[in-house]
């Protein structure tokens, strides 16, 4: 089984610097065109997808919808497990308007915002729900990049730190118990068009 896990396209408030959490932000022109191009790119490469689901929030479900659109499978329901970690009071923030309110530490301040815990919880349980429902199924998931972070240091712990970027592809292949990563945070799909 292989899962292929997908940051979704860009926002305008991914272009602001702005923390999106689970404010229901929708993809931009370019974040549409990001998928395209990574579509494009799954056309040709030789795993085959069978199934993609995607968050509840529109900038994931959009992604997948065109994705699954340009490989013709079938979107299956949005899962609210895979959106975006809670931010809270922080949401529509940039980093400058955080900091100047709440200081430096202001991820430790109770905000109402998600405990890496909570966030960790949700994506090992969704991974073990979706590898015993399709065992034998490659399977795309549309999240979110403080989502995806979060079930790698889960999975990984600290092998894996680098910011994930749009339309990044990661996968995983279940092996037993394990999950060895196969590629992580690709996006040579965008890089490519930009040259």
């Amino acid at each position: 089984m292989l899962i292929g896990l997908i940051r979704h396209g860009l926002t305008d408030w991914n272009a602001e610097g702005r923390i999106q959490g689970q404010s229901d932000i929708p993809l931009n022109d370019e974040g549409r065109r990001q998928a395209e191009m990574l579509g494009d790119r799954l056309l040709q490469e030789t795993y085959r997808w069978d199934y993609c689901i995607t968050s509840s929030l529109s900038r994931a479900a959009e992604t997948g919808k065109i994705i699954a659109a340009k490989l013709g499978i079938p979107l299956l329901e949005p899962d609210e497990r895979i959106r975006e970690r809670a931010y809270g009071q922080v949401e529509g923030m940039t980093a400058a308007q955080r900091e100047e309110k709440w200081g430096k530490d202001w991820n430790l301040l109770p905000l109402g915002q998600e405990s890496d815990e909570q966030l960790q919880a949700r994506a090992l349980a969704f991974m073990e729900e979706i590898a015993a429902l399709y065992p034998d199924k490659n399977i795309l998931v549309i999240s979110h990049g403080g989502f995806l972070a979060q079930l790698y240091i889960a999975l990984y712990k600290d092998k894996y730190s680098e910011r994930l970027g749009n339309l990044s592809l990661t996968i995983l292949e279940k092996k037993e118990k394990e999950w060895n990563p196969l590629l992580y945070n690709c996006t040579r799909h965008i890089l490519q068009q930009q040259h």
